[in-house]
């Protein structure tokens, strides 16, 4: 991992759009202005925008008011001149089709989502309807998009560089974790993008002396002997991000700590459910910047033409309660770098 850059461091169901809204909503009121007159629906009526959420509303909560406050910047109010329509499929694979058809079925302005599976089942349920991806992991590789320049079809947004990370994260955890040399790899291999990562570290590895156990898991249930089959066998544990293990990182990260087995995620949300490590683009900064695709889509662009565009933050976070529990001594040149340390 010689020479390996770090970009941005530096030395069940449904949740009624009126009851979220008002959630998420209320600190940004005092900031609105006079709005647009913007666009309208076929039948007069404001645009709506279909919000399929992969976990649950309070694990999406900063990344949802991310997305509201842009909007909102834009001109854009909920409830006023656009309805949002939101959709929590609460980390269960098996409920993407299901809101992914309902939500096409309302004929909807606009589907934004986030994640690879999710993606994939709003895609299966429409081919006319635009999509706005706020994260995906590898989106030419999932098939999601012909080009990052020019995606074609009706699916657009922005990747995680999920995969392209995957190198920055093991090197960190062997600046912290010195004597790493079996890594268990945990990951959901039902998402496609999760099986490139997984692939992309089992190719790292034997570059930097890294033996890979792989730990692939399909459902809930899997995860948790999973994990404790790697009692006494690994020195560390990469969890590949995907909803199903957001759902349950604070599971997770009990259970690794209970095996002393330090762990590297993609992004903080894990970290202060009590993973150890994070290193990855900033989430909500995500999540914003897809309220300026869903703005240039409701005036008129069409998704075909709007680039994918790559993260322009990117956060490490480090969790010093974790670290002490597992005996770790983090060095202090480390903490300079990163961008939050949670004690």
């Amino acid at each position: 991992m010689e020479g390996c850059k770090f970009p941005g461091l530096e030395a069940r169901g449904e949740l009624s759009r009126r009851q979220f809204s008002a959630l998420l909503c209320g600190a940004l009121a005092s900031a609105a202005g006079p709005l647009p007159v913007l666009a309208q629906s076929g039948n007069g009526l404001p645009p709506i925008i279909g919000f399929l959420g992969a976990t649950t509303p309070a694990v999406w909560s900063t990344f949802v008011a991310a997305f509201l406050g842009r909007l909102r910047e834009l001109g854009w109010v909920d409830g006023r001149n656009v309805m949002i329509e939101y959709r929590w499929a609460e980390g269960r694979n098996d409920r993407y089709a299901e809101f992914a058809a309902d939500l096409a079925r309302r004929n909807v302005a606009v589907i934004v989502t986030a994640g690879t599976g999710p993606v994939i089942s709003v895609m299966k349920a429409t081919s006319d309807i635009p999509i706005v991806f706020a994260a995906a992991g590898d989106p030419i590789g999932t098939k999601l998009v012909a080009s990052l320049a020019r995606p074609g079809g009706n699916v657009t947004g922005l990747s995680n560089q999920q995969t392209d990370l995957a190198g920055n994260r093991l090197e960190l955890l062997r600046e912290i974790v010195p004597g790493l040399k079996r890594l268990a790899v945990l990951g959901n291999v039902n998402v496609p993008n999760v099986t490139l990562e997984m692939s992309e570290i089992r190719s790292i590895a034997p570059r930097i002396g890294v033996e890979i156990v792989p730990v692939e898991i399909r459902r809930t249930d899997d995860i948790v002997p999973g994990i404790e089959g790697l009692k006494g066998r690994v020195d560390g544990l990469y969890v590949c991000t995907d909803p199903l293990i957001t759902t349950y990182s604070v599971r997770i990260n009990t259970l690794a700590v209970g095996l002393k087995l330090p762990t590297v995620y993609a992004f903080r949300e894990y970290v202060r459910s009590g993973g150890l490590l994070s290193y990855g683009p900033n989430f909500p900064d995500l999540f914003r910047r897809a309220g300026d695709y869903v703005d240039k889509i409701l005036r008129g662009a069409k998704p075909a033409d709007i680039p994918v565009e790559q993260p322009i933050k990117f956060d490490l976070i480090v969790n010093l309660t974790t670290a002490k529990a597992l005996g770790l001594a983090i060095p202090e040149s480390f903490l300079i770098r990163a961008n939050e340390v949670i004690e």
